[in-house]
């Protein structure tokens, strides 16, 4: 697992961590029932504070990607193959929305949007 995460980006390093494991995720590199190691060694292998750590592992765990369990584990949920429930697809809707507005608002096209989409997905399982 290849965590990077960039002290001088606006993109506060908890987000950072965030992001890079639901990545992870997505490309299928963290599978279903895998185990991120313990919020102390992740801190410690990537040079941060614990507390970082563990704001970013109680994101992950709002957002239903993973499970905190009593002795400091962390359980891949996220990868699991299921019908998702009309909130789920709402909540994903609600976030892209303001994405591809920008994206519109600066110029880009629906092709280019769509061939920059499809450039994406290419990345991932």
């Amino acid at each position: 697992m290849h965590i990077h995460l960039d002290p001088s980006s606006e993109l506060q390093l908890y987000k950072q961590l965030v992001n890079q494991l639901i990545e992870l995720i997505a490309k299928g590199e963290l599978k279903n029932g895998d185990t991120l190691p313990s919020v102390r060694s992740m801190a410690s292998d990537l040079g941060i504070n614990v507390s970082t750590v563990s704001k970013s592992y109680h994101e992950l765990e709002e957002k239903g990607l993973i499970e905190l369990k009593p002795k400091a584990k962390a359980i891949i949920i996220g990868g699991q193959k299921k019908e998702l429930e009309e909130t789920e697809v709402e909540i994903v809707e609600n976030a892209l929305k303001p994405i591809m507005a920008e994206a519109f608002a600066r110029g880009l096209e629906k092709d280019q949007m769509t061939s920059l989409f499809h450039r994406i997905l290419k990345q991932w399982k």
